[in-house]
């Protein structure tokens, strides 16, 4: 890697800045002086900006307990990011793998892992997410049974050609259920169930394939995955 690149991923400073702060003899590589950008930094190579030891990011693979009125955006809007919760160097390189829309709540997981995040989130694997919704309306009796079997099967969303891919829907109680998806549509959850004639008051995800959200994180915390949980998937 050139140095002025290492310098642009391992600080604050653009690329230009770099070469400034080479310029400035500010940069030692190896306990001496280095103004060349292009120089090539191994493996074996000590790099300092201003004395202080410089050291690559590697990949991370985060667990977030997303609070309410959090964005799964790399745009800043209207509400906080949930990048800008985690409190890791360079977080904004971290990117959500999927998305919760802003009332949503629960289970997020952040990388710069492009191919664990692929892997994780296309519909060719299938992963399954388990979500907590509470329903406007009771969904009881024959109702639930009927719901049930309409998800089994599969239900057409709004302003959609095909239906959803069979999910299961488990009453919880009248007006709580848990309900099992493969796919990832937007706002599916909530859609699916105003195709039934209800609405989903209050959302939560619980867990992502054999992942569930970790019970000691209270909403905003954040964790970094062990590397058993990263093999998940």
């Amino acid at each position: 890697m050139r140095l002025d690149r290492f310098l642009a991923e391992t600080t604050d400073l653009t690329r230009s800045l770099a070469k400034r702060a080479l310029s400035n003899g500010e940069v030692q590589v190896n306990g001496e002086a280095e103004k060349r950008p292009a120089r090539h930094i191994s493996e074996d190579d000590t790099v300092a900006w201003m004395g202080e030891p410089l050291a690559l990011v590697g990949l991370r693979y985060v667990m977030l307990h997303k609070p309410l009125n959090v964005e799964c955006t790399a745009r800043r809007g209207l509400y906080p990011r949930a990048m800008d919760l985690i409190d890791l160097p360079k977080a904004e390189r971290l990117q959500p793998v999927g998305r919760l829309d802003v009332g949503t709540t629960g289970l997020l997981l952040l990388s710069d892992d492009g191919q664990w995040s692929h892997r994780v989130t296309s519909p060719r694997h299938r992963c399954a997410k388990v979500y907590r919704a509470q329903l406007a309306h009771p969904l009881e009796g024959q109702a639930a049974l009927d719901a049930v079997e309409a998800f089994a099967n599969g239900v057409l969303l709004e302003g959609e050609d095909t239906p959803t891919r069979p999910a299961e829907l488990v009453c919880l109680s009248a007006q709580e259920v848990l309900l099992t998806v493969h796919e990832g549509r937007y706002h599916q959850v909530r859609r699916m169930f105003a195709a039934i004639g209800n609405h989903v008051e209050a959302l939560h995800r619980e867990s992502i394939g054999e992942l569930k959200l970790d019970p000691q994180l209270a909403p905003g915390e954040w964790r970094e995955l062990t590397e058993e949980e990263v093999a998940l998937f």
